[in-house]
């Protein structure tokens, strides 16, 4: 073992620290891992970091949700709602307050915080480099993400860990267990890529499943920006036909839901049979009403987001929505690390997603 197991979660992602060590506790015969921590401000908005335990020598899993707006505090009489950096300078703070004297730092950072900040493009901050140097040099030993928007970004620490885990066996397990009909196979269902950064995932999963891809190339207006962003002119689409098939759009994050729903609506009129959509991170950050109106004209079946960020209480009621439950996989990954043990299986689960497509297949035979 690296050394006595401890959990840290920040308020931003206190919940799933509750649950996460509720799960390693039943493992490990009832002992509680949850260190008590917190980070108060003073009524200017500043903060500091407090650890309520000794965390000398103890392996030390820090929780972070960057994307948690519903928590708040007080600055200057009125109420602020925490950002991203926000939460960045709590994960701080609370590295700071062990003083070096943690056995070993792991970060667990579901949504890599400023990821989508990945490269340099013109004159402008490379932000997300600068954030995984920035825990390198505090003592961080290990990162663990979940789907990053780039990976590659690993490269600004060479010497340091990063794990970049997909969620790709509990989308699989969700799906299988809420249709009973689907024909996997390559006449009747494809893996659909909104844009070519999210090819790399959509092959994976179409490779396991033994079916085809294709793939929308996003034509932008390189000569305006509009909140940031070149705007998309239009979704051309590269593979064979959908007509009558099963087709599933995977990406990381559903932010706006702007191209997610005009991938979808391309598909319908291509003659898609079903369209579910897979994405890790189900953000939202412009509502759900243009989601309930695609939803009524049919232009998809079901979202499915995991659990890993904060869910809008009104989503969780949504009839289009699938909630995929990632607590027991973050406790099985901290169990394995606290061990020393390899996560290659449980990171690249390849070979049980094969196993229960199997099962799914065997099932239909012998109905």
């Amino acid at each position: 073992m690296a050394g006595k197991l401890g959990i840290i979660a920040l308020e931003s992602a206190r919940n799933a620290g509750e649950k996460i060590n509720a799960i390693l506790s039943g493992w490990r015969g009832g002992e509680d891992f949850l260190i008590p921590s917190e980070c108060p401000r003073f009524g200017s908005g500043e903060g500091k970091g407090l650890i309520r335990e000794s965390v000398r020598d103890r392996d030390l899993y820090i929780l972070v949700d960057v994307c948690n707006p519903s928590v708040t505090y007080t600055m200057d009489g009125q109420p602020n709602r925490m950002s991203p950096d926000d939460h960045y300078q709590d994960l701080k703070r609370i590295i700071a307050a062990t003083n070096g004297k943690a056995g070993r730092i792991t970060v667990v950072m579901p949504f890599l915080y400023e990821s989508r900040q990945h490269r340099r493009m013109v004159r402008e901050s490379l932000d997300c480099a600068l954030m995984l140097r920035e825990l390198e040099n505090m003592g961080v030993h290990d990162i663990i993400t979940f789907d990053a928007h780039d990976p590659r970004v690993q490269n600004s620490i060479p010497l340091s860990g990063f794990e970049d885990v997909s969620p790709s066996l509990q989308f699989s397990q969700a799906l299988l267990s809420e249709y009973k009909d689907l024909q996997i196979d390559s006449n009747h269902m494809m893996f659909i890529s909104p844009d070519e950064g999210a090819t790399q995932r959509v092959v994976f999963m179409a490779s396991i499943f033994g079916v085809n891809i294709g793939m929308f190339y996003k034509r932008r207006d390189y000569a305006k920006i509009i909140n940031g962003m070149n705007p998309i002119v239009a979704h051309d689409f590269c593979g064979e036909s959908v007509s009558g098939k099963d087709v599933i759009i995977i990406d990381d994050m559903i932010a706006s839901g702007g191209s997610m729903i005009d991938t979808a609506t391309k598909l319908k009129d291509m003659g898609a049979r079903r369209v579910f959509i897979f994405t890790t991170f189900g953000l939202f950050t412009h509502g759900f009403e243009k989601f309930d109106k695609a939803y009524e004209q049919g232009l998809f079946d079901r979202i499915f987001t995991t659990n890993l960020i904060h869910q809008k209480p009104e989503l969780l009621e949504k009839p289009w929505y699938y909630s995929v439950d990632m607590n027991r996989y973050v406790a099985a990954i901290i169990d394995t690390l606290n061990k020393g043990n390899s996560l290659q299986e449980i990171i690249r689960p390849a070979q049980r997603i094969k196993e229960i497509i199997m099962e799914y297949k065997n099932r239909d035979l012998q109905e």
